[in-house]
């Protein structure tokens, strides 16, 4: 009976160090060689000057706002969403709608470009980052249960963005 304990202890520890050596070297690989060149660059202490502090933790720092906290989440106005880094726009309001997860949600993005996809392997999940096709600026991340006509949930932080009112 102690052998079989040893042995799942072994294999459960042996499993867990290959799985955060794995996200470990996949997450440094991503972070040293960028998949994307964005043309609107700025240096940490200009985007600290022109971010809020929260702005700056989500837009460049990859951080998260709190579940229905954000401002847009009920927004229901006609208009555009824009990146709040760069002024970039992103995300059309007749592409938005109610998720019911607490963030602004969207099933499409504007034009071709505005917005790149990255793999996200951090934190041990696999999702698919939104990125600023612009300045780079960390939007939020896709998911594949939305609405017709695309299936997508572009499930974004409202401090990201900006909204332009038509």
């Amino acid at each position: 009976m102690n052998y079989i304990k040893h042995y799942l202890i072994v294999l459960f520890l042996a499993v867990a160090w290959q799985a955060c050596s794995q996200e470990s070297g996949q997450n440094t690989k991503e972070q040293e060689s960028p998949a994307h060149t964005f043309e609107y660059v700025k240096s940490d202490a200009e985007w600290r000057e022109i971010l809020s502090p929260m702005a700056y933790k989500v837009l460049r720092e990859k951080g998260t706002e709190r579940a229905w906290t954000g401002e847009y989440n009920e927004n229901k106005k006609d208009g555009v969403y824009l990146c709040a880094g760069c002024g970039n726009p992103l995300f059309d309001a007749d592409t938005k709608f109610d998720s019911g997860t607490g963030w602004p949600s969207f099933y499409a993005f504007i034009g071709d470009t505005n917005v790149v996809e990255e793999a996200d392997l951090s934190h041990g999940w696999n999702r698919t980052e939104v990125l600023c096709g612009r300045c780079g600026g960390h939007l939020g991340h896709v998911f594949e249960d939305g609405p017709e006509p695309t299936g997508l949930r572009y499930c974004i932080n409202s401090v990201s963005l900006e909204f332009k009112e038509e």
